[in-house]
């Protein structure tokens, strides 16, 4: 075959290659302009999406993504400064919120009664502790804390600031030979500690009501805690995703505490109420699964 015999049919196999690849290619773009989460947090946490329907280059648009997933936030950021903790020895764990130009944010906007609220449990949902650390002249934030089991665990910053509700988190390795508990069964009943028992029950769609009860006996009324008759706290199995409710109607309320669970998605969680009685800050946990359809 002559050189230029050669080179025509070259040439042809190159244009064949392109138009392939040009198919190729419209194909994999059929799915432009859907929505695609991405890991974000907090209540005004974002996950950013494109859509192929904007006609300005590099435009995003911005979805709610549940709290409790992510680091940084927003202009926000979670420094952890210091997490000397091990099993069953009292630790310290410092740490800051730094904003858009790395500077360590000072102002927090009050919300029940607190300015930051701390939240520690174990990755596979167990030791969970509420707390609230104190805030240094810095404006960094620092806490005592014992936690009783190795392991690896999640520490979320919940907070406000100008108006902005957050919820930052990061993982806290705990040295030393642990092994994962499982998901405690769904129970209806949970012990409170020195004679308190809850019972959970639905009392409407993603509304939970809680009984507490003392040695048998109902409690009709207890103490306000942190600004409300209870605290929810509510994690999500697998990743650790994050919820933080607080009860339906005012604080020094009779009977039974409502609240309005609103999961982001089907799977397990694990429900940790709190309450006060007696001066004393009661928890008991619960296993909830949650059949429901995912937000959108």
């Amino acid at each position: 075959m002559s050189v230029a015999a050669r080179l025509s049919l070259f040439g042809a196999a190159i244009v064949a290659v392109f138009a392939l690849a040009s198919v190729a290619g419209a194909a994999l773009d059929a799915g432009a302009g859907v929505e695609d989460e991405a890991s974000s947090d907090g209540d005004g946490g974002m996950a950013m999406t494109t859509s192929a329907d904007d006609p300005e280059a590099g435009h995003t648009e911005m979805t709610s993504a549940p709290a409790g997933l992510a680091i940084a936030a927003g202009d926000y950021h979670l420094v952890l400064d210091q997490d000397r903790l091990r099993a069953g020895e009292r630790g310290t764990l410092q740490f800051r919120i730094v904003d858009a130009d790395g500077e360590t944010v000072e102002d927090f906007d009050t919300e029940h009664e607190r300015r930051m609220h701390l939240i520690v449990a174990r990755r596979d949902l167990s030791n969970f502790q509420h707390v609230h650390p104190e805030q240094l002249p810095d404006g960094s934030w620092r806490i005592n804390l014992t936690v009783e089991e190795a392991g690896d665990y999640r520490v979320y910053a919940d907070f406000s600031t100008g108006g902005e509700p957050l919820t930052l988190a990061a993982d806290v390795f705990v040295p030393g030979s642990f092994r994962p508990h499982p998901l405690p069964a769904e129970r209806s009943v949970a012990d409170a500690g020195d004679g308190y028992e809850v019972a959970v029950s639905d009392a409407g769609e993603d509304e939970l009501r809680f009984e507490i009860s003392r040695d048998g006996k109902p409690v009709e009324r207890v103490q306000p805690y942190l600004g409300a008759d209870g605290h929810l706290v509510v994690l999500r199995q697998g990743d650790g995703a994050f919820l933080h409710a607080h009860p339906l109607g005012e604080p020094g309320g009779s009977g039974p505490i409502e609240f309005m669970v609103d999961y982001p998605s089907p799977g397990n969680y694990r429900l940790f109420l709190q309450f006060k009685q007696a001066g004393e800050v009661h928890t008991a946990a619960f296993t909830k699964r949650n059949e429901g359809q995912p937000d959108v």
